[in-house]
């Protein structure tokens, strides 16, 4: 239903939204809505006494030329109100700067996806369409912006305000998991951010969805298979979930929802999940490289999420230290190494630092004195320099090379 509304933006000019009103109405009175997280948020804000979370960017909806649009306000404000504009015609879309906001334009559309996990069929439609695509039922509110005088009205089709009272997320409709895997993990990014849960309903789909696993692609299929809803795209959730929200709670949420086996069903269960990422964030292991090596199949998951090539090598790398580990140090009694020991060893390999840090992460049998090595034991420097040998008389060469390693070694001896 569409109703008068006194949502505010705090922090956004009144001369950004009556700037796109005029307009709108020169255009001859193209409809204009602001859509998504700006318009949810606002009724947090004003309904519901939330604290107002700062937006990156304003979306819009039009429903005609967002190029016409925007290059008509430009010609009319000036480069001076309007210095950044940047037109992506084969998407509809223009990202442009107004007043110092941005705002991201894009024609309202409508989709349909020909097999689960695909991208969709997009075609240009209306903003009941475009809202009817959305994730969740408290992003897909618009804020139509009246032309001229008349007030902005709120439009709400799918019972978001009802959600947002009872700060829940739910979907719009019963298929929307099947179409698109990925909007599970967006809800856990929005369950972390706005502490919202899933709507019964909403639950009962996931662990519907996902426990019959109807996407065509198989663990141990060829990658070219691989939807993308299940590759590139869940890797850029993935990746926004754990750099910009509250990622221990989301991570949580994913696994109380039972929506890991999306990734790997050995994540499902692992009681340690939480607490080796947050080692591997304070060693510094990107994120999303330690969550993949912690599954059963890391090296298919991290190729299926087509993540960068050197994350790659380093889970590849891993999987080769850990049949060292097995085969050459765990039979041995490997807790009474010095740290000399514990030094040679792993430096006399072509194991790097950041695949230790990796296995330390996760807490592999040995990741005690692995951390103590990667924090403190190779920083080690020999106590003379090649200079101070070079000035008692040795000679450059092979044997003051072995002579700096001896001394380094004793140092390290001396040390836990």
């Amino acid at each position: 239903m569409a109703e008068a509304s006194p949502v505010q933006l705090p922090g956004i000019p009144d001369s950004v939204l009556l700037a796109l009103q005029d307009e709108a109405r020169l255009q001859g009175g193209v409809r204009l809505a602001l859509v998504g997280g700006a318009v949810r948020d606002a009724l947090l804000h004003h309904n519901h006494r939330d604290p107002w979370r700062e937006l990156p960017d304003l979306d819009l909806v039009v429903e005609g030329s967002t190029e016409a649009l925007a290059q008509g306000l430009r010609q009319r404000l000036g480069a001076e109100r309007v210095p950044e504009l940047r037109v992506h015609g084969s998407f509809g879309t223009v990202e442009m700067v107004l007043d110092g906001v941005l705002l991201d334009l894009a024609q309202a559309r409508q989709e349909r996806y020909l097999a689960p996990g695909d991208n969709p069929v997009v075609e240009p439609g209306s903003l009941r369409n475009d809202l009817a695509r959305r994730d969740f039922t408290v992003n897909a509110m618009a804020l139509v912006l009246g032309v001229g005088d008349a007030e902005p009205e709120l439009l709400d089709l799918h019972g978001g305000q009802e959600d947002l009272e009872a700060r829940q997320l739910n979907f719009l409709h019963v298929g929307s998991v099947q179409d698109d895997p990925t909007r599970v993990v967006r809800g856990a990014r929005y369950a972390a951010r706005l502490g919202f849960g899933l709507a019964p309903q909403a639950l009962e789909q996931v662990q519907t969805t996902v426990g019959a696993w109807p996407w065509p692609w198989r663990q141990g299929d060829a990658l070219d298979r691989v939807p993308p809803a299940l590759g590139t795209r869940l890797r850029m959730e993935l990746e926004l979930l754990l750099g910009r929200e509250p990622w221990r709670q989301a991570l949580g949420y994913l696994q109380a929802w039972g929506a890991l086996p999306l990734l790997d069903p050995s994540l499902q269960n692992d009681r340690l999940l939480l607490r080796r990422l947050r080692w591997a964030e304070r060693l510094g292991v990107p994120l999303l490289s330690a969550l993949v090596a912690a599954s059963a199949s890391s090296l298919a998951l991290a190729q299926r999420l087509q993540l960068p090539l050197q994350q790659q090598r380093w889970i590849e790398e891993r999987m080769g230290f850990q049949i060292w580990l097995a085969e050459q140090v765990l039979p041995c009694s490997w807790q009474d190494w010095s740290a000399a020991r514990w030094t040679e060893a792993l430096e006399s390999r072509p194991w790097s630092a950041e695949v230790v840090a990796l296995e330390v992460a996760l807490m592999g049998p040995c990741w005690r004195p692995l951390l103590r090595w990667w924090g403190r034991w190779r920083h080690v420097q020999s106590p003379q320099t090649a200079r101070d040998l070079i000035a008692t008389g040795l000679k450059p060469g092979p044997q003051l090379g072995e002579t700096l390693r001896q001394l380094r070694l004793q140092r390290l001896e001396a040390m836990r």
